[in-house]
């Protein structure tokens, strides 16, 4: 395909189905097909824990077949990926863990958060699940973790669909800036993400996380947001490790990233939000002019960062796509 040419996904398009809808239809069948149900308390039926010498890695690990790796944005967890992984289970074992420093995976003594660890944390996790090969799909932090699995284990990697996400360029965004240096001093958690689980209607104004993050004002839910914001700020200690996490994206992993990307044969595709405010469009145009075995790149009109939490149809229809390729 021409690289510089984008197929736009629309908003009202009759083929995607709303998040809502594909509950509904699928919710019947939730039993038979071993899949997790909408709500917070059902997913954390789901959660297990593995042990390693990172730490013991909260995941849920729903559906079969293949597997699939789904890795999540900062500062969500798993649970951003609850109706993704309901329509994609039939299709494939959906293993979504949670990354260390983030959700509730409890971290070792020691270990570092920054996302080199992350790659060999989930080296580990599938090593031992006995797990070889996985389609992954990265959103955000997720994504920068993602293109370091596939340049640096790509013998593990099937293929790989990225949403907006760090890229070389954009690594950390400039958004991250204030994120960052309150980290360092100990304040983030606090001066941001503590109020906004105190308060999710302060979450969802024009200025706060959903503002920020979401194209639906009424996003974050409230049980998103306790579900996201509970391991992060709710003790002392929890607020202390939830900033070492933010200070520890300071530095650019994906540094001098473009040569390997551009020789890697592992198919990719990459699906971007074009209202996002935190990563610029230049991240789609990087990928695509980067990426080697670019199988499609489109845009979602009018979505932002977390759009994969408010279009899991979007990354079904793109995810199933994608799975459809081989490395040629």
């Amino acid at each position: 395909m021409n690289r510089r040419t984008f197929l736009n996904i629309s908003v009202a398009s009759g083929v995607a189905l709303l998040a809502g809808s594909i509950w509904a239809r699928t919710a019947r069948h939730a039993s038979a097909a071993g899949v997790i149900a909408t709500s917070a308390s059902a997913f954390v039926k789901r959660r297990k824990y593995l042990v390693t010498a990172y730490g013991d890695i909260a995941y849920v690990d729903v559906g079969s077949g293949p597997a699939a790796l789904f890795l999540h944005g900062f500062p969500l967890n798993s649970f951003q990926w609850r109706d993704a992984i309901q329509s994609l289970a039939p299709y494939r074992r959906c293993l979504a863990p949670d990354f260390l420093g983030l959700g509730y995976t409890r971290v070792g003594e020691g270990v570092s958060m920054k996302p080199v660890n992350q790659v060999a944390m989930l080296i580990a996790f599938l090593d031992k699940l006995g797990i070889d090969k996985v389609d992954v799909v990265g959103n955000d932090s997720g994504g920068a973790v993602a293109q370091l699995l596939a340049v640096h284990h790509p013998e593990r990697i099937r293929s790989v669909l990225l949403t907006n996400c760090d890229t070389e360029i954009e690594c950390p965004p400039k958004a991250m800036n204030p994120v960052i240096e309150l980290a360092g001093q100990n304040r983030f958690a606090e001066e941001w993400l503590l109020p906004w689980w105190k308060d999710p209607n302060v979450a969802r104004t024009p200025e706060g996380f959903g503002g920020m993050c979401y194209a639906d004002p009424s996003n974050p839910t409230n049980e998103a947001v306790a579900t996201y914001f509970t391991p992060l700020v709710q003790s002392a200690e929890l607020r202390h490790r939830t900033n070492q996490f933010a200070s520890a994206l300071a530095r650019n992993s994906l540094e001098g990233i473009g040569p390997a990307l551009k020789a890697s044969c592992i198919p990719m595709g990459v699906v971007w939000g074009t209202a996002d405010s935190i990563f610029s469009i230049d991240g789609l145009h990087y990928l695509t002019e980067n990426i080697g075995n670019l199988r499609f790149a489109e845009r979602l009109d009018g979505y932002k960062l977390f759009w994969p939490e408010e279009r899991p149809d979007v990354i079904r229809d793109q995810a199933l796509r994608l799975w459809k390729a081989r490395c040629q």
